[in-house]
């Protein structure tokens, strides 16, 4: 087994990575990380109109380049490689043909933003999604959205297709059917030119497209008909079944073996989404909330069947059999934006100076550009050790985390930020610590939610980027939870994550507990709550949940 060798690929917002993991000993021994070009510039995206898309061709230019590498740098026998195993962002779907194929791959759609992949922030499907809602509570017929939290979305699957066929009839009719993200990667990487014949992800359809056993699959062709015929038709050009990511999707292409350098007997297994792969690298198990903390968050939680019974979970994202590790049921909640929030920050303050900067006769271009990037690199970290030195009874601004509207608890997309209590001793480090800590309490509110219905949580573990490197969103995170919060090693736990479940298809170990046992790499760090700022927190809370309600109603 020490000469045997798994890859997690992990497609982020804005990066791909591939890890190389010893399946025996669970260490990376190499990993590379490939950054979106045409994302990186822009291309396809609308910010003010909530539109991202991406070009599927920055994902499969990525796949080669950070697999290739990593054989590279380790220098193994690459005939050791027994598995591959994608994770990636989601719901992100994006129209196929009927061989599969990305219509964006296709001369006709190459630029155009809507046969792009359509990314889990685009919220531009609002309006459908209110629909979706409605028609699923008035319809008297069965609601869907159950097993989804009880609200549907723009952020998923049918309310992104439903938008894109209303707004562009050339997509709508060159699309043959659609597929998450994670679905065409491994399409792709198994040479599947049939999307009927594909399997699909659990982990993807249950959480984001209404998929559940006890109605035969996806939503009916009768509920979907009300919303546009094509949504009906397309039911008959997707999927009945799903399968978790233990299982095997198909063996590696000849094609693609022969870019990589691998052999065709490496198995592909079925693909799934990062934040639930995270909490399997980070070693998930019952009672314990895994928040998986970067651009925006997905709180990740596993509950035994018997114990959770038939209850529904009102306002989160999703409770789906087998979606985290199979013969549990898997719990979704989130943020819509984390990281997000305190990048637009930065962002708001550094554009002007870049711009002014940039037309500045006093310092040459190459003076400009490190200038720039100094700014760029330190700006946050400034403001973090700013932050760090107020004490926290000075706490009197209290900002909302909805700039990317809210997941959970009760989506609601068309939520916006806000900020109360401005004086003219609002300084940026002030501004910059309320902004931490409004993203602390709006994972509070889904901690609260889950206690509610009687979901215990013993233990939270924290994973992913802003965990690694942010001293002060963990601490705050702490002390506003009440609750010592675990640091996950791994600096690419999704990716990790994806290599068990990889490991497993593989028939390496014969469930995904079993993986996670062999390969997992533990905790590092543990933040531990500050008696005397939980109580200033906790009253700060109550003013976030009142002002919440403020903005909410207005």
């Amino acid at each position: 087994m020490n000469n045997q060798f798994v890859i997690g690929l992990d497609y982020g917002s804005d990066s791909v990575r591939a890890v190389l993991v010893n399946v025996e000993t669970g260490v990376t021994v190499a990993s590379n990380v490939f950054w979106y070009p045409r994302w990186k510039q822009g291309l396809y995206c609308d910010p003010v109109k909530n539109q991202f898309r991406q070009h599927p061709l920055d994902h499969l230019e990525g796949l080669q380049t950070t697999i290739t590498a990593v054989l590279k740098e380790s220098g193994i026998d690459p005939k050791s490689v027994k598995a591959i195993c994608v994770d990636t962002t989601g719901s992100s779907p994006m129209a196929v043909n009927e061989k599969g194929q990305s219509l964006a791959m296709t001369p006709e759609f190459a630029e155009n933003p809507h046969a792009m992949m359509i990314l889990w922030k685009d919220h531009t499907g609002i309006g459908e999604a209110d629909e979706i809602n409605r028609v699923a509570r008035t319809w008297e017929g069965i609601d869907y959205t159950q097993f989804e939290g009880g609200i549907y979305s723009s952020e998923w699957f049918w309310a992104k297709i439903l938008r894109t066929i209303r707004v562009d009839e050339s997509v709508k009719n060159a699309a043959y059917s659609w597929m998450e993200h994670c679905d065409f990667i491994t399409a792709q990487l198994i040479g599947c030119q049939n999307p009927l014949e594909l399997k699909r992800s659990r982990c993807a359809a249950g959480h984001k497209a209404m998929w559940h056993e006890s109605w035969g699959g996806l939503p009916s062709k009768e509920f979907l008909q009300l919303f546009d015929p094509y949504l009906a038709d397309l039911r008959d050009r997707l999927y009945e079944q799903t399968y978790t990511s233990d299982t095997v999707a198909g063996n590696l292409s000849e094609d693609w073996a022969e870019i990589l350098g691998l052999s065709t007997s490496v198995v592909v297994a079925v693909g799934t989404f990062d934040a639930h792969a995270g909490a399997v690298g980070a070693e998930i198990s019952e009672n314990t909330l895994m928040k998986v903390m970067g651009t925006s968050t997905c709180d990740i939680m596993v509950a035994n069947k018997a114990s959770l019974g038939e209850k529904l979970i009102p306002g989160i994202c999703g409770q789906v059999d087998g979606s985290v590790i199979p013969g549990t049921i898997g719990l979704e909640a989130g943020q819509s934006a984390f990281g997000d929030v305190l990048a637009w920050f930065k962002k708001l303050l550094l554009e002007p100076s870049i711009e002014l900067i940039q037309k500045s006769s006093a310092i040459s271009d190459h003076e400009k550009a490190a200038l720039i990037q100094e700014l760029d690199d330190q700006l946050l970290v400034k403001l973090s050790e700013q932050a760090l030195q107020i004490p926290v009874e000075e706490s009197t601004i209290v900002a909302l985390d909805w700039i990317n509207g809210r997941r959970t608890p009760d989506a609601n997309q068309a939520l916006k930020g806000a900020l109360r209590n401005l004086s003219m001793g609002s300084d940026a480090a002030r501004i910059f610590k309320s902004l931490v800590e409004s993203i602390c309490f709006g994972s509070k509110s889904i901690v609260e939610r889950f206690r509610q219905e009687g979901v215990a949580i013993d233990a939270v573990i924290g994973l992913g980027g802003v965990a690694k490197k942010s001293p002060l969103v963990m601490q705050t995170l702490a002390d506003v939870l009440n609750m010592p919060i675990k640091v996950a090693t791994s600096e690419q736990a999704p990716a990790l994550g994806a290599a068990m479940y990889a490991a497993v298809a593989a028939g390496i170990y014969s469930n995904t507990q079993e993986a996670i046992q062999a390969m997992g790499s533990g905790f590092d760090n543990i933040y531990y709550p500050i008696p005397e700022h939980v109580e200033v927190y906790e009253r700060l809370y109550q003013e976030y949940v009142s002002f919440g309600k403020f903005v909410e109603k207005g």
